[in-house]
C-alpha cells in the first residue's frame, strides 16, 4: 500500500457516491473481463492453487495463527505467508505483553521491523559497544538489525492497556523472505549450549553459579517484570555490560536524536486524508531506520462504507494486518495465461487476520456500513514504487488513447470518457454497502462452489461406482476362471495322488516283509547274546568273589602293618618330645650363662668409657692451662714446674698400682672401685693446682 500526498477538493455526498460507484463499476468490469471465474471459496480456506507447486496461504486467520510463546504474562504468534510469488514465505508476529511484564532478552538474527499497536513500555537493545533502550507508544515504528541483543518490557502501571507489536522478520536486507533459521534465539538457549566446565571458564565463576544456571527452570519467554523497589535501570546496566564487556555502556535514545528517533503514525500527518479515511507510508524518508532495507510500513484507516481505491503496486507485495473492525479485500489476478495457476479472490477479513496482496495484482479494501476499517502492513519494496490506481485524478487509464480503451473495454468513447474524467477524487472514496454486496457475492460463490463441489463428487462417486462395478464383473469373471483352472489342476492331483497312494501302499507292503525279515534276525542274535551275557556274568561273578576274599586278605595284613607302624611312631614322637626338652634346658642355661657375660662386659665397657672421658677432659684442661701460660709470660716457670710435678705424681702412681693392667679385676685381688678412687685423688689434685 503506498499513496501519495494528494490534495483534494470536497463534493457533494450525492456525487462522491456516484463516483464511488464508477470506480467500483469499472473495478468490475475488469474482473468480468478476467477469464478466471472468482473463487470465494478457495479466499475463505486461505489457499489458492499455483500451478503444479501446490497450495500457497493468502489469508491467515487470527486463529490460525502458531502460538510460540504462552505465559500468565504474555504470548506471542507467528504467521507464515506467502505472496504467490516465488517458494518462500514471510515470517510476521505478534507480541502480546501484559502491564508489568519483560520478554526476556533474545539475540536477533534477522532483520526486524516492528509497529506497536497499543499499549506503550520500552525497548532495549545492544548496538556495537552501546546499549540503546526507547519508550514506544501506541503507533511507533522502528527497525532493529540483526545481531542485536534485545528485549521489552511493558508499562508496570496496572491501568494502562497490553502492549501489542506486529513485526515483520526478514532474512536479510534484500532478501525479505522469512530467515532460514527462527528469528531469535533466547539468551539462556545459547548459554546452556556450552559444557558447564567452559561456561565456568568463559564466566571465571565458580560451578555452583553455572549450576544455578543450567539447573534452573525454563522461565517461558515472557515473565512478570520488575518489582517497584529494583532499580530497573541498574538492572538493565548490569545486563548488558555483561553483553558488551567491560568498556560498554547505556544510551537512552532522546528525541531530538533524528536518527534514532522512532516514526508515530499518529504525530505525523498522514500521507492522504479526507472525510472517507486517510492513509500513510513509511519509509526511510520519515524513518531513517529504515535505510537499507526494502521495507516500508503503511497504514490504512477506512471509514463506515467507504473504498480504498483499485490499484496495484509494480514493485512491492503488501501483507496486510486488521487492527480494527472487518472489511472486505478483493485481489484480481493478472494473469489470464492459466486458469488454474491464478484465480480472483475475495477475502473477508476481521481483527487480527493476516492477508497478502502479490505485485502486480490489482486490489481494492472496502468497509462495510457499520464499523469503520483498520489495518496496516508491510510492503516489500521502500523506493520507486508508485501505484497505479484505476480511478480517479491519478488512473493509469488516462495515459492510453481513448479508441485503444474503447476496444479494449467494448465500450463508447462517451462512456469510457464519462468513467475516466467525472471522477474528481482519488484514493479513498465513498462506497455505502459495496462492502456487503461483496460479502454476499462470496456468500453466494461460496454456495456455488459448494454445490459445484457436491455434483462434482456425485459424478466422482458415480464413476467410481461404475468403475468398481466394472472391476467387480471382471474380478468374478477371473475368479470364475481361476476356478476351473483350480478344478481341473485339483482332479490332476487327485489321480496323481491316487497312483502315489498305490505305490506308496505296494512300497509299504515290501517294507512290511523286510521289517518282518530283520526282526526275526534280530530276535534270534538277541537271544543268542543273551545266553552269551548269562555266561559272561556267571565268570564275572566267580572272579568278583575271588578279588573280594584277596582284597579282605590285604587288608587285613595293611591294618597290622599300619598298627605296628603307628606304635613305632609314636615311641618314635616320645624320644624327640624327650630330646626337645633336654635341648631346651641346655639352651636355657646357655642364656642365663650368656646373659651373666653379656651384664659384666657391659659393666667393663661402661668403666672404659667412663675413664675414656675422665682423660678427655683432663687433656682439655691441659691444653687451656697451656694456651693461659704462653699468654702470661710471668707464669710459664710455675706453669712447667707444675706440668713437672704432676708427671712425677702419676710416676709415683703407677709405681704404687704396681703396673698392672685393668681387667676384670685389679691388682692382689683389689675390684674395679680402688682404681676409681685413685683416679678421683688424681684429679682433685689437678683440679687443686688449676686454682
Amino acid at each position: 500500500m503506498a499513496t501519495g500526498r494528494t490534495s483534494v477538493s470536497s463534493s457533494s455526498a450525492t456525487s462522491g457516491h456516484v463516483i464511488a460507484n464508477l470506480a467500483l463499476l469499472l473495478f468490475l468490469l475488469i474482473l468480468s473481463l478476467n477469464p478466471p471465474v472468482p473463487t470465494a471459496a478457495a479466499a475463505l480456506e486461505h489457499e489458492v492453487e499455483e500451478g503444479s507447486g501446490g497450495r500457497r496461504p493468502f489469508l491467515v486467520k487470527k486463529g490460525e495463527r502458531e502460538t510460540t510463546v504462552s505465559t500468565e504474562d504474555g504470548e506471542v504468534s507467528t504467521v507464515r505467508i506467502s505472496d504467490g510469488i516465488g517458494n518462500g514465505r514471510f515470517h510476521i508476529e505478534s507480541i502480546t505483553l501484559e502491564p508489568n511484564a519483560l520478554f526476556l532478552p533474545v539475540l536477533l538474527q534477522s532483520e526486524m521491523v516492528f509497529y506497536v499497536h497499543t499499549g506503550s513500555g520500552n525497548i532495549s537493545w545492544t548496538e556495537e559497544s552501546e546499549t540503546k533502550q526507547v519508550e514506544v507508544e501506541k503507533g511507533d515504528i522502528y527497525r532493529l538489525e540483526p545481531g542485536t541483543v534485545f528485549y521489552i518490557e511493558s508499562s508496570p502501571s496496572s491501568d494502562s492497556e497490553k502492549l501489542r507489536i506486529y513485526a515483520f522478520f526478514a532474512n536479510a536486507e534484500n532478501d525479505l523472505h522469512e530467515p532460514a533459521i527462527r528469528p531469535y534465539s533466547s539468551i539462556r538457549d545459547l548459554i546452556l549450549g556450552f559444557d558447564k566446565s567452559v561456561l565456568e571458564a568463559a564466566f571465571g565463576v565458580p560451578s555452583e553459579a553455572i549450576e544455578e544456571i543450567t539447573e534452573g527452570a525454563d522461565p517461558g519467554g515472557i515473565v512478570h517484570g520488575l518489582k517497584k523497589e529494583e532499580s530497573r535501570r541498574d538492572r538493565e546496566f548490569a545486563f548488558m555490560r555483561a553483553l558488551l564487556g567491560g568498556n560498554g555502556y547505556v544510551v537512552f535514545i532522546p528525541g531530538e536524536n533524528k536518527k534514532n528517533k522512532l516514526f508515530n503514525v499518529f504525530s505525523n500527518e498522514p500521507d492522504f486524508k479526507n472525510c472517507n479515511g486517510w492513509s500513510t507510508v513509511v519509509t526511510k524518508k520519515q524513518l531513517s531506520a529504515l535505510k537499507g532495507i526494502d521495507i516500508s510500513v503503511f497504514m490504512v484507516n477506512l471509514t463506515k462504507g467507504s473504498i480504498m481505491g483499485p490499484h496495484w503496486n509494480p514493485r512491492a507485495s503488501e501483507f496486510g494486518i486488521c487492527l480494527h473492525g472487518q472489511g472486505m479485500v478483493t485481489v484480481v489476478c493478472p494473469s489470464s495465461g492459466n486458469r488454474t495457476s491464478c484465480k480472483n479472490m475475495r477475502f473477508h477479513v476481521e481483527e487480527g487476520d493476516v492477508f497478502a496482496v502479490p505485485r502486480f495484482h490489482p486490489m481494492a479494501q472496502v468497509a462495510f456500513n457499520n464499523d469503520s476499517f483498520v489495518f496496516m502492513g508491510f510492503s516489500t519494496a521502500a523506493k520507486n514504487n508508485h501505484p497505479q490506481y484505476l480511478a480517479g485524478k491519478a488512473s493509469v487509464l488516462r495515459t492510453l488513447d481513448r479508441d485503444i480503451l474503447s476496444v479494449s473495454l467494448d465500450a463508447k468513447n462517451t462512456t469510457v470518457d464519462k468513467i475516466l474524467n467525472q471522477q474528481e477524487q482519488a484514493i479513498i472514496l465513498e462506497c455505502t454497502s459495496c462492502a456487503e454486496e461483496e460479502f454476499k457475492v462470496m456468500k453466494e460463490e461460496i454456495q456455488k462452489e459448494k454445490e459445484e463441489e457436491k455434483k462434482k463428487k456425485e459424478e466422482e462417486e458415480k464413476k467410481k461406482k461404475e468403475e468398481e462395478e466394472k472391476k467387480k464383473q471382471e474380478e468374478e469373471e477371473k475368479k470364475k476362471q481361476e476356478e476351473e483352472e483350480k478344478k481341473k489342476q485339483e482332479e490332476e492331483e487327485k489321480r496323481k495322488q491316487e497312483e502315489e497312494e498305490k505305490k506308496k501302499q505296494e512300497e509299504e507292503e515290501k517294507k512290511k516283509k523286510e521289517e518282518e525279515e530283520k526282526r526275526r534276525e534280530k530276535q534270534e542274535k538277541e537271544r543268542e547274546e543273551e545266553e552269551e551275557e548269562a555266561k559272561k556274568r556267571q565268570e564275572e561273578e566267580a572272579k568278583k568273589k575271588e578279588e573280594e576274599e584277596q582284597r579282605r586278605e590285604e587288608e587285613e595284613a595293611a591294618r597290622r602293618e599300619e598298627e605296628a607302624k603307628k606304635k613305632e611312631e609314636e615311641a618314635k614322637k616320645r624320644e624327640e618330645q624327650r630330646q626337645k626338652e633336654e635341648e631346651a634346658r641346655k639352651k636355657e642355661e646357655e642364656a642365663k650363662e650368656k646373659e651373666k657375660q653379656r651384664k659384666k662386659e657391659e659393666e667393663e665397657e661402661a668403666a672404659r668409657k667412663e675413664e675414656e672421658e675422665r682423660r678427655e677432659e683432663a687433656a682439655r684442661k691441659e691444653e687451656e692451662e697451656r694456651r693461659e701460660e704462653e699468654s702470661r709470660q710471668k707464669k710459664e716457670e710455675e706453669a712447667a714446674k707444675q706440668h713437672k710435678e704432676e708427671e712425677e705424681e702419676e710416676e709415683e702412681e703407677r709405681h704404687e698400682g704396681g703396673g698392672w693392667e685393668w681387667g676384670e679385676e685389679g691388682p692382689a685381688g683389689m675390684d674395679m672401685d680402688w682404681g676409681r678412687k685413685v683416679l678421683n685423688k688424681k684429679k682433685k689434685k689437678k683440679d687443686m693446682n688449676g686454682a
